[in-house]
């Protein structure tokens, strides 16, 4: 998937997951770009998996809800 697609994957895992609504996962995956934590991901598009993105998903709401 591209780096568009795994920050949208992420945001409605997010919302699945954890209960959020769309407007606050999507502030939560805004301000986890802001703060570089997808650098990687646009850098190397390949670990833009599904997988990864259940990760980030989880991670991004530890740090950010």
């Amino acid at each position: 998937m591209t780096y568009e697609e795994h920050l949208d994957e992420v945001t409605t895992l997010i919302t699945e997951k954890y209960g959020m609504d769309d407007e606050t996962a999507i502030r939560m995956v805004m301000r986890a770009q802001a703060d570089d934590f997808f650098s990687g991901h646009d850098d190397d598009p390949s670990i833009c998996t599904l997988d990864r993105a259940h990760q980030d998903a989880k991670a991004v709401f530890k740090k950010y809800k």
